[in-house]
């Protein structure tokens, strides 16, 4: 095993600094823009490493960027922002949220909201879309039945990233899938059996904590036929249909329903395309950026160096699994953002799945998980952010009900623990 060159991770390094180092100072960890970041990280990985020539290492950066998993997953963020777009623009998101809402026991408010978060989630792709369609009706149940602010916060967080770890058009998945070479399907039963653990003892602890809350959640009347596009995204991604036909049927499938029912003229719903894809170009060119520095890095020895350090004295697929939690946990933590956590620590966590084995579908779940367990705590992510500025209160007085996130990370542990899902193919232990 080569030990790599640790100088190799500077331009890690520069970006951590100027994203952590910024967020500090101006205490708002979103003020610097990652792309100016990732980009003078990128310029300071091309100007490294003087025995080759600058259109060397640009070949090489751009190679990186212009991977084929990596523009897979370039059109893929652009489908599922323009589906997720196109969905939004014929009302699916207020129906979802109002035929959610006309099912809400009275009686289990809390644990309720928690499952109607967790299914818009699922079906959105979004947890912050999610916290800002359900937490002022969180707020509102708070207001009725004088429940802790503080908990209905924490529980539409905790609901909003169980989706975030589980849709198919979130960007955690798709990053996740991608990264490791899996499929969507395999990940989604693999993950989804791992955190359903969480979310029924969330439920519990919910029903233990709020007894008799009862309110009166007003909602508005909904066409059940919006619901349709989410559904069947849902539905035909379980069965395992190829994700661009799944997606681009979506796409029509909300643009017909919109053109039919009033929603949509014929240029109001291709501009929504548009508009979607637009909102993934960020997350798009982050993608290509982060994999042209990651291979550079890799080509000046700096990828063999995380392997080797993390990896050096495993003996087991169970310590190369925790080993891959923790780097994508610990990346989570510096960047407040679970998508180029799994971006950046994806390709580390891949080499190390391969070293020792470990099948896509299972490395893809546990990047996820452990991405979005971080994400799921950290006072300073978008989430809990999004949810105490609409409740009024601090990020912090969260922290303490963020039951979900913290039993995901629990489950996480003892599935690698028990060596869940089961290999398809007998082990081989590495020295």
């Amino acid at each position: 095993m080569q030990k790599g060159n640790p100088w190799a991770l500077i331009p890690i390094v520069v970006f951590l600094i100027l994203f952590i180092g910024s967020g500090i100072v101006l205490n708002d960890f979103y003020a610097f823009p990652v792309m100016v970041a990732i980009s003078i990280a990128s310029i300071v990985a091309i100007f490294m490493n003087r025995k080759e020539t600058i259109t060397k290492k640009i070949e090489i950066f751009t190679t990186g960027a212009g991977n084929s998993n990596v523009m897979l997953m370039v059109i893929i963020f652009l489908l599922a922002g323009a589906f997720s777009e196109t969905a939004k623009g014929m009302g699916a998101i207020e129906a979802t949220v109002n035929f959610a809402l006309s099912i809400l026991p009275q009686n289990l408010l809390v644990i309720g909201l928690f499952i109607i978060a967790c299914f818009i989630s699922l079906a959105m792709g979004t947890s912050v879309g999610t916290i800002v369609a359900l937490a002022p009706i969180g707020l509102a149940i708070g207001d009725q039945t004088g429940l802790s602010i503080p908990l209905l916060m924490a529980t539409v967080i905790g609901g909003a990233m169980f989706g975030d770890n589980l849709s198919f058009i979130s960007d955690t998945t798709i990053a996740s899938v991608r990264s490791q070479g899996a499929e969507m399907k395999d990940k989604f039963k693999v993950n989804f059996f791992i955190v359903l653990p969480a979310a029924i003892i969330t439920c519990v602890v919910l029903a233990f904590l709020t007894p008799n809350s009862t309110a009166a959640v007003t909602h508005a009347s909904f066409d059940w036929y919006k619901l349709i596009p989410y559904l069947f995204v849902i539905v035909f991604a379980l069965m395992g249909v190829n994700v661009f036909t799944v997606l681009a049927s979506g796409i029509i499938l909300a643009g017909t329903i919109g053109l039919i029912d009033g929603s949509y003229e014929v240029m109001t719903f291709i501009s929504a395309i548009g508009d979607g894809m637009s909102n993934m170009f960020e997350m798009a060119f982050l993608a290509m950026l982060i994999a042209g520095m990651v291979e550079i890095i890799k080509h000046n020895g700096g990828i063999d160096f995380i392997v080797y350090t993390a990896t050096h004295k495993i003996k087991s697929q169970k310590d190369a699994q925790f080993a891959m939690a923790g780097l994508v946990g610990l990346t989570d933590l510096s960047t407040a953002n679970n998508t180029i956590a799994i971006m950046i620590a994806g390709p580390i966590a891949k080499k190390i799945a391969d070293q020792y084995d470990i099948e896509p579908r299972k490395s893809a779940s546990i990047i996820d998980i452990f991405s979005c367990v971080v994400q799921g705590v950290i006072p300073y992510g978008a989430q809990f952010l999004a949810a105490a500025s609409i409740a009024g209160i601090s990020p912090i007085l969260i922290m303490q009900y963020s039951y979900y996130s913290i039993l995901v990370g629990v489950c996480g542990v003892i599935a690698i623990l028990i060596g869940y899902p089961k290999t398809k193919n007998k082990p081989i232990q590495k020295p």
